[in-house]
């Protein structure tokens, strides 16, 4: 039986502060931008991973103590309708619960596989058919209420679009969850490079690693804070399971020092008066650098040689045509007198 969990549930979660290891982050400090990212991947990378199904500890049995109801210990509460629901009814021929990607595991197309495919920080349980509607849709603000044969769920949907919208009190939780996910992976050791996008691709049905939409993402990062719900459950993977954290749970702050210049958010960080759109592209790419002297662009593939360059006199925007380059991943180095900047591009 799907039971609504009640607002006071949440209010009565325990009150514990999250227990982040001493000297956990001491390596991020004095960064931000992309090179916050990068060193907060070198922090979490590596962790202890669990298969999806297992007659051992897998999946099923770590969301289960993660996601578990407070007022009933022998209930999970579900990602998108806050149901509350019997947690040894895994899967039980569709009458139980599944286990949510939240990164859609078809955005990177790496399914169930160890590692990004059975992930928990970026696992959730939630109801089967609510589930199903979700899709893998990406995440972004729309109105439609979606409305499961159980009853009202508070998330949304597009008839007209490919969008989906969690309930309020767990968009931040989503947020996160994909900052998470376009952090730890970073397309080392055969793991895919997932990317957050600021726009709705045309191809619904791409397996490209990316995920969408940053703008939306970051402002349920701001309405919907942190609580102690997912601290406890960020510190029940560290210790208990993957031995790994989700920094933007244990400092918010991270994700706007990252990808704070989409929301236009003046004073972010130093890193922020660099922008390169849009990305992913076709083959139009501007960058836009306030610098006061030349700068030199060199785009650069995955083997390291240089396939475009191009150099800015005095011009803050410049424009690139790449057309003659083949769709994937690109380094973009960007260089003048006094400093050196790199950003990632996806042509599509």
């Amino acid at each position: 039986m799907k039971i609504l969990l009640p607002i006071i549930a949440v209010m009565l979660f325990s009150s514990v502060s999250a227990q982040i290891p001493a000297g956990y982050y001491d390596s991020a400090q004095g960064y931000t931008g992309d090179s916050l990212r990068i060193v907060l991947n070198n922090i979490i990378q590596g962790h202890t991973e669990f298969p999806y199904s297992s007659s051992g500890t897998d999946v099923w049995d770590i969301l289960k103590a993660t996601d578990k109801d407070t007022l009933n210990s022998n209930n999970v509460i579900l990602l998108y309708s806050g149901w509350s629901v019997n947690a040894s009814q895994e899967y039980n021929s569709g009458n139980g619960w599944n286990r949510e990607h939240v990164w859609a595991k078809s955005r990177g197309n790496f399914g169930t596989s160890a590692g990004p495919g059975t992930d928990v920080h970026a696992l959730r349980p939630c109801d089967i058919s609510v589930n199903s509607a979700r899709a893998n849709r990406w995440f972004a603000t729309c109105s439609e209420e979606y409305i499961d044969g159980s009853g009202a769920t508070g998330s949304y949907f597009s008839s007209t679009e490919w969008l989906w919208q969690p309930r309020g009190e767990v968009k931040g939780d989503v947020a996160r969850m994909i900052f998470y996910m376009a952090t730890r992976y970073e397309g080392e050791g055969g793991e895919p490079d997932l990317q957050i996008i600021d726009n709705i691709p045309s191809n619904n049905n791409t397996l490209a690693p990316i995920h969408a939409k940053l703008t939306d993402l970051l402002q349920w990062h701001l309405d919907d804070p942190v609580n102690d719900w997912e601290r406890n459950r960020n510190d029940i993977i560290y210790y208990n399971y993957q031995n790994n954290r989700n920094p933007f749970i244990d400092h918010p702050e991270y994700a706007m020092e990252i990808w704070g210049i989409y929301l236009a958010i003046p004073s972010i960080d130093k890193e922020s008066d660099l922008l390169l759109y849009p990305n992913p592209a076709n083959n139009q790419v501007t960058v836009i650098w306030n610098q006061k002297e030349d700068y030199n662009i060199k785009v650069m593939n995955s083997a390291g040689k240089v396939v475009y360059e191009q150099i800015s006199t005095n011009n803050s925007e410049t424009s690139m045509n790449l057309e003659e380059l083949s769709k994937g991943f690109y380094h973009v180095v960007i260089k003048s007198e006094m400093e050196v900047r790199t950003k990632k591009l996806l042509l599509e």
